[in-house]
């Protein structure tokens, strides 16, 4: 399979969803941009589309040449309730620049709905749907192909005003939410609330989040559901946070490196999701385009073709054959790279670490 640089993605998500095909996505922008120096930690600041929409656009590049089908809007936390004055600018900004992305390889655009804590101190059911709905009237004008919303803490009744589908993940873990419900519930919920997709993204790793999944998907089953499934981990191994995810790591936000995973346990991870049966992979915080290389280069055999930039990179390092030593180029395989145990080269840290309380 040859890369290609022509038209990918020619129907509607649920279309290629409900075929069973795989829809690769784009990762979170908010840890790149923040180690690139455009945005703050804590509300991750996506004013950053208008004030250095540059260094998004080239985000959005980047994971378009490596495989994404999906171009999402960088409006996270870009709410009223956030952003006062500045949200409308932020959150047209950030659909001109996604849309502007996906017409260079035909990917879909993605309008990501902006959470709110607002449910969590008060049941003021208006204000929190006024604040969705700010956001939908953007997204319908400049016509986004779906909605996503992402990072939800709490049971979300999830609106169809738009008449767009609509993906809806959790931050959630297989211990469910805070408040005792768990991860099938959860599912189970959100389809009956009309929610088109559903899945979970953030705060966990990839494994933690696959085992997630799987109770998810158990649900749809018992209920006889058949909303397709997604799945945005963090790029992080994580298998020492608590219920919370990696905020309550000591690392979290700033020291969260040594965890990076690396680009074959992406692949790996990518693999054992579409044996899941998940069916839109993706990837949060800590994923980079190389991440989402590896899954569309794992997932090739199952779209068809390869993203431009696999012409750089091969498999599983079969790319390593240009290099000059003999010893180098006999890891070009997957048994090599899936098999190595990983040295972290910090020899008084600890490989895990305890929650903060």
């Amino acid at each position: 399979m040859a890369p290609i640089e022509g038209p990918r993605v020619k129907k509607g998500l649920l279309e290629h969803l409900d075929s069973g095909e795989v829809v690769v996505g784009d990762g979170s922008f908010l840890l790149t941009l923040e180690k690139r120096g455009y945005v703050k930690a804590g509300l991750w600041t996506p004013e950053a589309v208008v004030e250095h929409p540059n260094a998004v656009r080239q985000l959005h590049m980047e994971f378009l040449r490596v495989g994404s089908d999906v171009m999402q809007t960088f409006t996270f936390s870009a709410s009223e309730n956030n952003m006062e004055s500045l949200w409308e600018a932020v959150n047209t900004a950030a659909c001109d620049l996604a849309r502007e992305g996906a017409n260079k390889g035909d990917a879909l655009v993605a309008g990501g709905i902006c959470r709110t804590s607002l449910y969590a101190h008060h049941k003021d059911e208006v204000r929190i749907k006024k604040l969705f709905r700010l956001q939908l009237e953007i997204f319908a004008r400049k016509n986004v192909d779906f909605l996503i919303a992402e990072y939800f803490e709490h049971a979300v009744e999830v609106l169809k005003e738009s008449g767009e589908p609509v993906a809806a993940t959790m931050c959630i873990g297989p211990e469910g939410d805070m408040h005792g419900v768990t991860p099938g519930e959860c599912a189970v919920k959100l389809v009956k609330a009309g929610a088109s997709v559903v899945g979970v993204n953030c705060r966990f790793g990839p494994w933690t989040s696959l085992k997630t999944m799987s109770l998810m998907k158990e649900a749809r089953q018992a209920a006889e559901l058949k909303a397709p499934l997604m799945v945005w981990s963090l790029g992080f191994h994580m298998p020492d946070c608590g219920k919370g995810g990696f905020l309550d790591l000591p690392e979290y936000p700033f020291v969260l490196e040594p965890r990076v995973a690396t680009r074959w346990d992406i692949q790996k991870n990518a693999r054992e999701a579409y044996n899941l049966g998940v069916r839109y992979i993706g990837g949060c915080c800590g994923f980079e385009p190389y991440h989402i290389r590896a899954i569309a280069e794992e997932l090739a055999p199952e779209k068809g073709f390869l993203s431009p930039a696999s012409e750089k990179h091969g498999s599983w390092g079969s790319g390593l054959n240009m290099h000059t030593k003999p010893w180098i180029r006999a890891r070009a395989r997957r048994e090599y790279w899936e098999n190595l145990r990983l040295a972290s080269g910090r020899p008084f840290c600890p490989s895990l670490s305890k929650p903060d309380a």
